[in-house]
């Protein structure tokens, strides 16, 4: 379930609420039940984690073959 953030158009303050995507939009806020709109989120951060990606597989390439300290385990093999 996602996160949405509301924002009161009387008092403005900003809260979260974890709400599911089938339910509907708050419209009362919960401090002092004026109006409130739903303000557009970032969404969450991509994180690359694991094998396959370049960020942890094909970055290494470059980077062996210029290290002092290579003990070429790492290395790709040169044909």
């Amino acid at each position: 379930m996602p996160t949405y953030e509301y924002e009161c158009n009387k008092c403005g303050e900003t809260f979260e609420v974890f709400q599911g995507i089938n339910e509907a939009p708050l419209k009362k806020c919960t401090k002092c039940n004026g109006k409130v709109k739903r303000l557009i989120g970032a969404g969450a951060g991509l994180i690359f984690k694991g094998s396959g990606f370049y960020i942890t597989d094909y970055n290494r390439k470059g980077k062996c073959e210029k290290s002092r300290s290579c003990d070429n385990t790492q290395c790709p093999k040169k044909e």
